[in-house]
Parts: structure tokens; C-alpha cells; sequence
């Protein structure tokens, strides 16, 4: 026999009223564009603010 028994009336077809509109479209929330940031933050001074917040990461794990 088989690893097991089951209901040979579960197998077969089953008619389910599922609605096609009602599923999710994964384009739904697509955008398409630029995004850009103003900063009066020198490049140093965002890059020393980074190896800030990596460091107290580390002091953390």
C-alpha cells in the first residue's frame, strides 16, 4: 500500500468559487521615478554620523 491512508474524495476535483478580482496585484504599487535628498550635511559629516552608528552597533552585540 501507500505511507499512509486518505480520502480518495478529497483528491479528486473541488469546485471552489474563487472570485479572479479579488487577488493582489504585485504591480498594484509600482512606482517609477527619482528620489533625491537635500542635506546641509557635509559628506564627512554624514559618513563620521555612519561610522557612529556602525560602531554602536557593534558595542551592542
Amino acid at each position: 500500500m501507500g505511507f499512509g491512508s486518505y480520502d480518495e474524495s478529497e483528491q479528486q476535483d473541488q469546485d471552489n468559487d474563487f472570485d479572479e478580482d479579488d487577488g493582489v496585484s504585485v504591480h498594484e504599487n509600482t512606482h517609477e521615478g527619482k528620489v533625491s535628498f537635500d542635506s546641509d550635511a557635509s559628506q564627512d559629516e554624514l559618513l563620521d554620523q555612519l561610522n557612529e552608528i556602525k560602531g554602536n552597533d557593534e558595542d551592542e552585540e
